[in-house]
């Protein structure tokens, strides 16, 4: 997905509630332009108008802010709220939040991805709750008849210093609803050392309810006289279905309807398969057991891991079939290079595996639908089911569900599509739920990938000439989706001699976006070859860094339209390599014996990380994290510095489950891997280490924190791999180099 920001025109909207409060509605048209990958396979929408938020001031002064975007874990249904609250002059303990529905004509783009929440909102609702608070100052100047800027604002009330006079929201709110509203753009903003709210830490909204065992989650949302569904898939992507013993499944104890859906041409669309409804989950996914059906699998079942890596070796013979980027003459710099260093590096296909498997309730009646649903992307959802449904988008209604964990995979809408082709068919509402081995089977994967590497330093040890042989997947010049990397990628527009070709190979396996998609495999193989080179050179790693990163630049010739794909500023990514050097005392450490450190960094989402790694390895290649520290720039403000945290010790938890043991393998078109005990995340007891955590606040805009932190673990912990034991890590995972947690 990329969002690009176009100029606003801004306005409010107010009207008057029973009771004597007040609903202040704030519109940007437009705010945002929403490319939809095209892999989604509907059309991008930009709404005539897009509101940020909706307030609603009641007369008891209680206000009530609702939450537009999907909450999936990353705490956005408290954060952007907070924004809203602080600019507004509202005590948090004052504000309650309610989930919106899905409506992007009145909240504008409702996504949760790409860690876009905090840069695309941030100075839209710091305007909605300025607005907001000089509305409530203007009617309180009227009627004390004095000039507005004798008042105040605090805590939920105006007040006129002067004349000791004040008046809670509650009791201005009906006057606010007569009064016209500001333009946004003239609104004055707090100055940030004015804020009560933003930068300081707050529980999120839900926590307590989670707590409870409330039915907050998806997965746990249910509506009377639904029936359960499971839906039985060819074990090969996109196979079709031959036939089955519907019959037979039909005659098992509360088996309510069975019927067999015709799956569309889309690889991340509706694939063909065979739906059981019953009374109770249990009994549909019983009766599923002993569904006898049979397959077309197509050509992918020809398709595997092993063959893949084949192919990747041959075309790692033949000159790259696309050029990404060239800037001198790399192939002459590294014929005349004092010392030439080469890699062949390659990570796996990785599932998402969220805790909450996919999921949806849909209720088709009346040539209309009602859905509730966890995506991530509920507008291109809604927009693909109106197509596969063939009725209007307008007779769809989506509640958007707290997901449980997203990471990309609830981007895209499959599970959407299955709930509204099988409630279409059996005419009652339809809760459909995925198992554990279906999540598995039928993910969405982060792309493998191959890089064949050389590094050319001179005989002072810089680093002079860079060569990148990228094997991926596509057709022609078209990448899979997530398959491709933006070619000004680090330490691209840092080398006068850089070459980056790619070739790609077919593939009949879903790939989509993954946590910090992309980065999350390539920054291990370039920081980890960086390393290499290092090494090499007889150069401190952290040094060699600060090197590249003050050499002159080669400016990409055209700037991306996408924020987080723009040439990296190397003045951010110094400073927190700078700060985490600092805080790691990196080079001044007493290290004990078969211990070391490894460091490394990425320009990630519009996020600058540097992280390092110390850890041990014993005799028996178990490794033990000992401490971790993580330097990031996300911009001027942290906005919920808990929320912030638990991001970023998960991104590196993430990261070192990734490392050591993710690995889905395909053979004959389909994927191995079915549950955790084969795909095992790391564990509390394995993970030992403090988690140190440093923000270098910056004069730039705030930026999201759902990606960044997690590329520079992974290439940190195989580089302290490398200072212990000798041993480049050229493969992921670690375990199938025989290593595992201590």
């Amino acid at each position: 997905m990329t969002i690009s920001l176009l100029d606003r025109r801004s306005f409010l909207r107010v009207s008057a509630l029973s009771g004597g409060g007040v609903l202040l509605a704030c519109y940007l048209e437009p705010t945002i332009k929403v490319l939809t990958a095209a892999a989604q396979g509907v059309p991008s929408s930009s709404p005539s108008f897009a509101p940020t938020a909706f307030v609603r001031v009641a007369a008891d002064g209680v206000v009530t802010i609702m939450a537009k975007n999907p909450e999936i874990g990353q705490g956005v249904k408290t954060s952007l709220p907070m924004i809203i609250a602080d600019e507004f002059d509202v005590d948090w303990k004052d504000v309650r939040i309610e989930q919106a529905d899905l409506d992007e004509s009145k909240y504008g783009p409702q996504r949760a991805g790409g860690s876009t929440a905090t840069p695309v909102n941030w100075n839209p609702l710091r305007q909605v709750g300025a607005a907001c608070r000089q509305m409530f100052v203007a009617a309180a100047a009227q009627a004390w008849l004095v000039p507005e800027a004798e008042c105040e604002t605090s805590s939920g009330r105006v007040t006129h210093p002067s004349s000791n006079r004040a008046l809670g929201y509650g009791a201005l709110a009906s006057k606010v609803a007569t009064l016209t509203p500001p333009d946004l753009k003239t609104v004055k903003l707090k100055d940030p050392k004015d804020y009560k709210i933003i930068g300081h830490s707050n529980p999120g909204v839900d926590n307590a309810a989670i707590v409870a065992g409330e039915s907050l989650y998806s997965i746990d949302f249910r509506v009377p006289g639904m029936l359960w569904a499971v839906y039985e898939k060819c074990p090969v992507f996109a196979g079709k279905f031959v036939s089955a013993n519907i019959d037979e499944i039909k005659s098992l104890p509360g088996v309510r309807q069975v019927f067999a859906i015709e799956g569309t041409q889309e690889l991340l669309g509706l694939h063909a398969g065979v739906a059981v409804l019953a009374d109770s989950w249990w009994q549909a996914n019983s009766a599923r057991k002993k569904l006898q059906a049979r397959w077309d699998e197509g050509a992918t079942a020809a398709q595997s891991t092993e063959g893949f890596l084949r192919r990747a070796n041959e075309l790692s013979q033949q000159a790259p079939a696309i050029r990404l980027r060239s800037d001198g003459d790399a192939d002459t710099a590294l014929a005349s290079a004092a010392k030439v260093v080469e890699g062949a590096y390659c990570y796996p296909f990785l599932s998402h595996a969220p805790m909450e498997p996919q999921n949806c309730l849909a209720h088709y009646h009346d040539g209309k639908l009602e859905m509730w649903s966890p995506s991530q992307t509920p507008e291109s959802g809604r927009q693909q089911v109106a197509k596969l449904m063939g009725i209007a988008a307008e007779n769809i209604v989506v509640h958007l569900k707290r997901a449980g964990g997203g990471f990309g995979r609830r981007l895209t809408n499959d599970y959407m599509l299955e709930a509204a082709a099988i409630a279409k068919v059996a005419g009652v509402p339809v809760k459909l739920l995925w198992t554990r081995e279906d999540d598995f089977h039928h993910d969405h994967y982060r792309p493998a990938g191959f890089h064949f590497l050389k590094g050319g330093l001179d005989p002072s040890g810089r680093l002079v000439a860079w060569r990148n042989h990228f094997v991926s997947f596509g057709e022609g010049t078209q990448f899979a989706p997530s398959a491709n990397i933006p070619p000004n990628e680090f330490p691209g527009t840092f080398l006068t001699n850089f070459f980056f070709g790619a070739s790609l190979m077919p593939l009949g396996v879903p790939t989509y976006a993954m946590r910090a998609p992309r980065s999350n495999a390539f920054s291990w193989v370039f920081q980890s070859f960086i390393d290499e080179l290092a090494h090499a050179a007889g150069k401190d790693p952290i040094s060699f860094r600060m090197e590249l990163l003050n050499s002159p630049r080669v400016p990409s010739a055209t700037a991306s339209p996408n924020p987080a794909e723009a040439d990296l500023d190397a003045e951010r990514m110094r400073g927190v390599l700078q700060l985490v050097a600092e805080k790691s005392a990196w080079g001044k450490q007493k290290l004990g014996k078969n211990t070391g450190v490894g460091a490394a960094f990425q320009f990630s989402h519009r996020g600058y990380f540097a992280e390092v790694v110390q850890l041990n390895v014993d005799e028996k290649s178990r490794i033990k994290i000992e401490k971790v520290w993580v330097a990031g720039d996300v911009g001027s403000q942290i906005i919920n510095p808990s929320s912030a945290e638990n991001q970023v010790r998960g991104a590196v938890l993430e990261g070192l489950s990734s490392v050591m043991s993710y690995e889905i393998t395909i053979d004959r078109g389909r994927a191995v891997q079915s549950n955790f005990d084969e795909y095992q995340p790391v564990r509390m007891n394995q993970m030992h280490a403090e988690i140190e955590i440093h923000f270098l606040k910056t004069d730039n805009s705030p930026t999201g924190l759902g990606e960044p932190a997690l590329p520079p673990i992974l290439p940190a912990v195989c580089n302290a791999i490398f200072t212990v034991t000798g041993k480049r890590i050229r493969s992921l995972p670690l375990a199938k180099h025989g290593f595992s947690w201590a």
